[in-house]
Parts: C-alpha cells; sequence; structure tokens
C-alpha cells in the first residue's frame, strides 16, 4: 500500500482533514430524523437522550478507530486496517460493501434530500410519471418520483465531474459549504430557542404521548435514525495517503470533528423539541413529503423561513454529497491497485487524482438513488456500517495482543472499556435492525455477501 499512497500528493493538513470529517457528516439527518425519532419513541426527552447517546457511542467508535488509524494511517482508510488485523478476504469484503451498500448508499441518500429541498423550492415537473407504477418484485419502484431522483442523479455526476479535476479544488469548496451550513444551523438555534413559540423545558420531558413506556427496541430502533445523522465519520481515514502527518493528524481529525458535531446536533434537536411538540413531529413523519426542520421554522418565520430552510439544506446536503464523493472513491483505487476490484479504477488521471473510481462510484449510486426511499437506503447503510464498525474496534484488542510494542500514536481513552462497549452495543443494533427492519438487513446483507463470488473472480483471475 505504499506504493499506491505515494502516487498521491499529501496536500491535506489538520485543519481541512477535520473539514472532511465534518463535511462528511453534516447532511440531512440533523434535518430529517427528528421526525421518525418521535415515531418512534414518542417522546422529547427520549428523541434527545438517542441523540446524545447516538453521539456518545458514535465517539466511542471514532476513539478505536483513531487508534487504528494512528497506527495504520494509508489511503484506503479500514480496507487497509483490515488486511493488517484479519486478512485480505475479509478486507476486500470491506471494501466491497463500501461499495454495493454503505457509502454509494451515502451518497444516494443525501443526494436525494438535496433534489427534495430543490423541489420545495422549486417546483420540478412531473416525468416519466405513467411509470411510477412500473416496479421490480413489488419492491423496487426506480420511476416513482422520478422527477426528483433525476435531479439527484445530476448532482452527483456533477460532483463527480468536479472532484474528478482535482483534489484541492475539491477541499476548498468542502471549507466554504460548511462554514456556511454550520452558520445557518446556529442561526436557527438562535432564533427557534429564543422564539415566543419555544417551550425549552417540555423538550426534556421523558413522557410518552401514548403513557407507553419507553422499550430498549424502540431505542435501538430510533438510533438507526440518529446513526444516519452522525455517519461519515471514519471517511477521512481513507484520505490517509493525502494527509499530511497522518498518524497525528487522522486521530486528531477524527475525534475533533466528531465532538463539534455532537454539541450542534444537540443544539438544533433541542430548538426542534422546544418548538414543535412530539404530536406534530409525528404527523411530519406520516406525511412522507415534509422535513421536520423546515416545519420548525415556519412556526416562527413563516414561509420566508421555509425557503432559508430549504435553501440551508440544499447547501448542507451539497457539501455533504460533495465530501463523501470525494473521500470515499479512494478506498476503490486501493482495491483495484492490488488487483482486487475493476483493473481501471487503480489509475490516476491528469489530475492525479482516481477519476475511474470516481465514476464507477457515481454510477453505483445513481442507480441506489432508483431503489428506494430514503429512509430505506439509509436503515440499510447503517445496518452494512455497524458491522464493520464492529470489527474495527475488535481489531484494538487484537493489534494490542499482537504487536503489543508497535509505536501507537493515539491510544483509545478508557482501553478496555470504552472499545469493548462499542463492540456489545454494534451487536446489539445489527441483531434489533434484522429483527425490527428485516428488510433493509435482507438487501444490506445480500448486497454485502454479493462480494462473495466477486472475490473468486478478481483473485482466480490475477
Amino acid at each position: 500500500m505504499n506504493s499506491t499512497a505515494s502516487n498521491l500528493n499529501r496536500t491535506l493538513g489538520l485543519r481541512l482533514a477535520i473539514v472532511m470529517v465534518i463535511g462528511n457528516i453534516i447532511g440531512s439527518g440533523v434535518y430529517k430524523k427528528v421526525a421518525p425519532m418521535a415515531a418512534e419513541l414518542h417522546s422529547p426527552g427520549w428523541v434527545l437522550i438517542c441523540w446524545l447517546l447516538g453521539g456518545i457511542i458514535s465517539l466511542f467508535g471514532a476513539l478505536s478507530n483513531a487508534e487504528i488509524a494512528g497506527m495504520l494511517a494509508n489511503t484506503g482508510g479500514e480496507y487497509v486496517y483490515y488486511k493488517k488485523i484479519y486478512n485480505r478476504f475479509f478486507s476486500f469484503l470491506y471494501g466491497w460493501s463500501n461499495f454495493a451498500a454503505i457509502k454509494t448508499a451515502a451518497i444516494a441518500g443525501i443526494a436525494y434530500v438535496f433534489a427534495q429541498s430543490l423541489h420545495s423550492l422549486v417546483s420540478i415537473p412531473p416525468f416519466l410519471s405513467s411509470w411510477a407504477d412500473f416496479n421490480i418484485a413489488g419492491i423496487f419502484y426506480p420511476f416513482d418520483g422520478f422527477n426528483v431522483k433525476l435531479i439527484a442523479i445530476l448532482l452527483i455526476v456533477l460532483l463527480t465531474y468536479l472532484n474528478s479535476t482535482g483534489l484541492k479544488t475539491g477541499a476548498g469548496l468542502s471549507s466554504v459549504l460548511l462554514l456556511l451550513m454550520i452558520a445557518g444551523i446556529l442561526i436557527i438555534v438562535l432564533f427557534g430557542l429564543s422564539s415566543p413559540q419555544s417551550d425549552i423545558t417540555a423538550s426534556f420531558n421523558l413522557k410518552t404521548t401514548d403513557g407507553t413506556p419507553v422499550t430498549m427496541s424502540a431505542v435501538f430502533t430510533a438510533m438507526l435514525a440518529a446513526f444516519w445523522g452522525y455517519e461519515g465519520w471514519n471517511s477521512v481515514g481513507m484520505l490517509g495517503g493525502e494527509i499530511k502527518n497522518p498518524h497525528r493528524n487522522v486521530p486528531l481529525a477524527i475525534t475533533i470533528g466528531l465532538a463539534l458535531v455532537i454539541i450542534v446536533y444537540f443544539l438544533a434537536n433541542l430548538a426542534y423539541l422546544s418548538v414543535l411538540p412530539v404530536q406534530q413531529l409525528e404527523q411530519v413523519n406520516a406525511s412522507g413529503n415534509t422535513i421536520a426542520a423546515v416545519e420548525v421554522v415556519k412556526t416562527f418565520w413563516g414561509d420566508s423561513g421555509m425557503r432559508f430552510m430549504s435553501l440551508l439544506i440544499l447547501v448542507s446536503t451539497l457539501g455533504c454529497t460533495h465530501a463523501t464523493i470525494l473521500s470515499n472513491s479512494r478506498t476503490y483505487y486501493a482495491m483495484a491497485a492490488e488487483g482486487l476490484f475493476f483493473s481501471s479504477v487503480g489509475k490516476i488521471n491528469k489530475a492525479n487524482v482516481p477519476g475511474t473510481s470516481l465514476w464507477y462510484q457515481a454510477v453505483w449510486a445513481c442507480l441506489l438513488v432508483l431503489s428506494g426511499s430514503f429512509d430505506q437506503i439509509t436503515d440499510m447503510l447503517i445496518f452494512a456500517a455497524f458491522i464493520y464498525y464492529g470489527a474495527t474496534t475488535v481489531g484494538v484488542f487484537i493489534l494490542r495482543k499482537r504487536m503489543p510494542d508497535a509505536p501507537r500514536p493515539y491510544k483509545v481513552w478508557g482501553y478496555p472499556v470504552i472499545p469493548a462497549l462499542f463492540i456489545i452495543f454494534c451487536v446489539l443494533l445489527v441483531s434489533n435492525t434484522v429483527i425490527e427492519r428485516p428488510r433493509e438487513a435482507g438487501i444490506g446483507l445480500s448486497l454485502i455477501l454479493l462480494g462473495i463470488p466477486f472475490y473468486w473472480w478478481f483473485t482466480r483471475k490475477k
């Protein structure tokens, strides 16, 4: 892998690495997911608890990931780590899962919300509406809402083209978009908490609207939504070959970036829940075609607030889609360089970035846009992602035993308790998803296992 990394320029310092972490996280979850969480929990206080728990558990995972990243930082992230921790097959299966079910699904989901927000601002005329009922096995309806899906596809294509022109251009755009969306979220927090409609005390109420107790299963299911909000914190590790002093800066970027996001998310959801009661958020979720944050801002700014919120979501999802496209194509590039993916993906273009990898990623992400709804896509990818997040954290224990004297620029705080708690949580979350969301878990697992015949094909070909 050293030869792979040497072909890429180390142009990103700590500041831009933190920008990439935050840019990969803040997208659509902070605006949309409070509604399905309210519908699952029926309690504003429990919604806030789940956001905090999701952030803390993600931080536990990030701290564990940071120890591995500090030891083994290179282009490809976990793909590189798993070769050292487990074996070549498991490493390939992770890279394949990223391509088939995790990172491309993240691109598709965020781009879809961008298109929905644009549609709320500028009505996009129906397109191929006569094909809306066309389906595959009664599960996939590719032409349902095709006007919105087409905009999402066009966004993916446009941002892929931009990223194929050079890394510095991409990282610079991420910085500008990140500043805009953080400023916008803080404006919402400030005006929301200070508005006459705000009732901050009510947002901490742990009682449910239907009087039934909150179950652990409901908490885990609601946290699928919260984890979508935090998804992407590990993406900077995939740029290890392009970050200056990666053994120091990758762990720092992951930890600092995620900690800042936790604070922003808690304040944003506190503002939402203080303005809109849980019953109204449940109605927002049931409608299926509205965004919770837009409805919140409408209560104190009217139609002007709706337009402001839609524009902010456009900026946020644009930035997150862009950052996710930029970072994750590096995994497939690293795989192809070793003969474990299509050979053309292992080439860099004239701009010194893996252009072919970017375009392969774009094509599959566009197909995923056509495959289902936003919540179906995000629940599937969170299920798949936590299988590997747990595997990375198990690697902390394996490498501590196998390589006790290896240099560790960063050691996970609270070892062995913190990584052990995170592993236990991953097992519980994956198991609960299989029970409560069998369709999403089944699709995710099928796409992961599809990598097995491809591994046989690539290794046989080589």
